[in-house]
């Protein structure tokens, strides 16, 4: 295949790459339960102020990125992940005061709402919509090979620690990925410049404003698809909490703990690749194509929380500190290790169905800039809200919790499944481009 810096692909793979780096290495080290520290209650408290600030800055991202473009976006929010992870070393020195770590959370909330704004348009916007679930899937690999290289560090650094907390030095090298995650950026070729495969620009909104921006956030709220996909938004990331903290944090020491994260983010890209054969499969309907997604996610997320439940009652109140299972005691670790895996190939598919049906609702990059930030502002306010409980809940409750969540959630979803249309309507002429672009121009590479 011909390199074409300004192909849809190709920028649709920087982006990844953006990812890989920044939120890639931000879930290595929140995979680890408790940002990698031993007492994961300063790690939680960050994370809740997180995923507040999330909610705000990701219904909003999609109208920032709308105003000031995707590269400055995506250049500026990268560096609150670096931020994040340099906060863990002032904690590391100052474990009673969690202060630091917990305002470098907030911040991170608003930076990576932004980001995700963008990165959301960028994914389902840009391909044809016959490529949606090939581009998704190529994004989704590359992010998540960033948590299994995240992963793969930390298992290298960590296999002869005796402790269960990272060093300073760990948070540097991802403070310095970060950093470059940031830079990556500014590679991003200026959107009108993007090209289809099949030769068909970008189709790009005209020029928007703060006043036309906020009454497009207005209208998320009373848009029936929103509303029916708000339940499987808030759904989608508050299984985190649960599978982080009280499995592989609570039952796996230091150094199998990175063991884990290689593989539950490794997974993602397998799952991720083969998904997209079925999405993108064109001798079925797009409506049947998301209802036979929706029954695989059905399936797997119900084996999933059956799986945990027998953990949990195996291990109730987890494994003492010095006792905790190691990847090499295969007798004891091999079944918890491949529940974790499975863990991650469920959250790939159901966030890949999750774009995809986003993707699916219309062309115009406008509106899919708004409805990804609302996914994802949604999704952070249940995140928010699982890592609070995690300080308050006990793990069953929990686990029953995140299980009755995944019900509510299924009706909704399958009703907006079933209302997805073979082609979407409202796609937007080449001549209608106007100013969108313009704002990318300056640091055209």
């Amino acid at each position: 295949m011909k390199f074409r810096y300004h192909s849809a692909l190709t920028q649709v793979i920087i982006v990844g790459l953006v990812c890989f780096l920044c939120p890639g290495m931000f879930n290595a080290i929140n995979g680890m339960g408790g940002g990698g520290q031993l007492d994961p209650t300063a790690g939680n408290n960050a994370n809740t102020a997180l995923y507040s600030t999330f909610v705000v800055f990701g219904v909003l991202g999609g109208a920032i990125v709308n105003l000031c473009g995707v590269r400055w976006t995506i250049f500026c929010s990268g560096f609150m992940y670096a931020l994040y992870s340099a906060s863990y070393i002032f904690l590391n020195h100052k474990p009673d005061n969690g202060s630091f770590t917990i305002a470098a959370g907030a911040l991170l909330g608003a930076g990576a709402g932004i980001l995700w704004a963008a990165q959301g348009m960028i994914m389902v916007s840009y391909p044809s919509e016959a490529d949606k679930g090939k581009f998704i899937a190529w994004f989704w690999a590359i992010f998540n090979c960033g948590g299994a290289v995240g992963g793969i560090i930390l298992f290298a650094i960590n296999y002869h620690s005796e402790t269960d907390s990272l060093a300073d030095g760990v948070y540097v090298v991802f403070v310095v990925l970060e950093c470059i995650g940031a830079l990556l950026g500014l590679a991003l070729a200026p959107p009108a410049k993007v090209v289809r495969a099949d030769g068909s620009s970008v189709v790009l909104v005209k020029y928007t404003n703060a006043g036309k921006e906020a009454i497009g956030i207005l209208k998320l709220f009373i848009d029936p698809m929103m509303l029916g996909l708000l339940p499987m938004c808030f759904t989608s990331n508050f299984f985190y909490t649960y599978q982080f903290n009280n499995i592989n944090g609570a039952l796996f020491n230091l150094r199998t703990r990175g063991f884990n994260n290689m593989f539950y983010w490794s997974t993602q890209a397998g799952a991720s690749a083969v998904f997209s054969i079925l999405l993108d499969n064109q001798r079925l309907t797009r409506r049947m194509r998301g209802l036979i997604s929706f029954g695989i996610v059905f399936v797997i997320f119900n084996a999933i929380w059956g799986g945990s439940l027998a953990l949990h009652n195996k291990y109730p109140n987890g494994i003492e500190s010095g006792e905790r299972l190691d990847f090499k005691d295969s007798k004891r670790a091999a079944g918890p290790i491949i529940l974790y895996m499975v863990c991650g190939i469920g959250d790939a598919i159901f966030q890949n169905l999750a774009y995809w049906v986003i993707g699916a609702l219309t062309n115009d990059n406008q509106k899919l800039s708004r409805y990804a930030g609302f996914y994802k502002g949604m999704q952070s306010l249940g995140a928010a809200v699982a890592w609070q409980l995690d300080i308050k809940v006990k793990p069953l409750n929990q686990l029953i919790g995140n299980w009755a969540l995944f019900g509510v959630s299924l009706p909704s979803m399958l009703y907006v499944i079933w209302k997805i249309k073979e082609h979407s309507e409202d796609t937007k002429m080449p001549s209608e481009t106007e100013d969108f672009a313009e704002k990318d121009q300056a640091l055209q590479v």
